[in-house]
């Protein structure tokens, strides 16, 4: 195990962002994570835990602490006698490339989240969803390494507390639990979720021939539709140097539709979320406050393809990204009195 000092994070982040960590590690096998958190716990310095840099916005300081970088691999495969296949998934393990595995073995579940940047160990943490589907219906187990009480726990799918954009992980016991390995539970030869509106489209336009498409191919169309919304990593892309959706899509009380829809002269598009509830998309709110596609602020702005994404036009700061977040909250809070959640885990602010 090797600890570095002063070490960029830049580079490790799909923002381009971030200033140095003061101490900075690869740990590749639990017994390593065992020993890099004790050496952070021993000198009682913060440690920040870093998979693939896609949801994370690093201040321009730096992290004054351990950032241990999640580096462990391995895919393992079994059926499980129930006409499904388990994957045991290293946290690792870069997750666009575990999720092609799965559709060129014919199994569904998570073929709606190709082309999402990031590894493995942060989709149970953010519970990550895409065009109709969430990891969380398709995690059996999720191993982690208790801080706490530094021992190695398992977690059922039922025990991680899963919700919109939401698990155990990022709320109650946020920052106690580091996910070594992830269990999905998969379907051979099940057939593609193709609920999304935008996804029901674009496999339409591709299936002009009415030959129903395979699971390999849907990975295909969502990530032409993740790249026609700037939400695909493509080398010299500068909507890519982004940390994909900056705001939560709001869940609100049905109540509260009229007065938006009396601030914006229109009916907002809302969405069924339980016990009362709607979900309004956040795009639709940032571009009736005046935010359009495109919109630039100094080197931070709003991608051309997507409003939600907030991206590094070129040499932007961690302070102007924040700078930009907020004066759209405030703008969105004070038209429609809703305030918007930040997506990114922010590190070092």
């Amino acid at each position: 195990m090797r600890i570095l000092e002063n070490q960029s994070l830049a580079a490790f982040t799909t923002f381009g962002i971030g200033g140095p960590a003061r101490y900075f590690v690869v740990a590749e096998t639990e017994d390593e994570i065992v020993a890099a958190t004790a050496w952070a716990a021993e000198r009682k310095i913060p440690l920040f835990v870093l998979g693939g840099g896609s949801n994370l916005l690093v201040a321009d300081s730096g992290f004054d602490g351990l950032v241990l970088k999640i580096g462990l691999r391995g895919i393992e495969a079994a059926s499980d006698g129930a006409d499904k296949t388990t994957y045991r998934v290293g946290a690792g393990e870069d997750w666009d490339q575990f999720v092609q595995r799965t559709v060129e073995d014919g199994c569904a579940g998570l073929e709606c989240l190709a082309g999402i940047p990031g590894t493995v160990g942060g989709t149970p943490v953010q519970n990550v969803g895409a065009y109709g589907q969430e990891v969380s219906a398709a995690i059996a187990r999720v191993r982690a390494f208790d801080l706490k009480e530094r021992v190695f726990v398992g977690f059922s799918a039922e025990e991680c507390g899963f919700a919109y954009r939401h698990s155990r992980f990022n709320a109650a016991d946020r920052g106690r639990f580091i996910v070594t390995r992830v269990d999905y539970r998969l379907i051979p030869g099940g057939a593609a979720t193709v609920g999304y509106a935008d996804l029901q489209r674009a496999v339409a336009k591709r299936n002009a021939a009415g030959k129903e498409l395979n699971l390999v191919e849907i990975a295909e169309v969502v990530r032409q539709v993740r790249q026609l919304k700037g939400m695909l990593l493509v080398e010299g892309d500068p909507d890519c140097r982004s940390a994909g959706s900056f705001f939560k899509n709001p869940v609100i009380g049905k109540e509260l539709l009229p007065q938006i829809a009396r601030s914006a002269g229109k009916e907002p598009p809302h969405y069924a979320a339980g016990n009362g509830c709607v979900k309004v998309p956040a795009a639709w709110l940032i571009e009736q406050a005046g935010f359009s596609r495109g919109f630039a602020k100094g080197a931070a702005g709003v991608s051309s393809r997507h409003t939600l994404a907030l991206i590094n036009r070129g040499n932007a700061t961690a302070s102007e990204i924040v700078a930009l977040a907020d004066e759209i909250r405030e703008t969105v809070e004070t038209r429609f009195g809703i305030r918007l959640a930040m997506e990114p885990v922010m590190v070092g602010f």
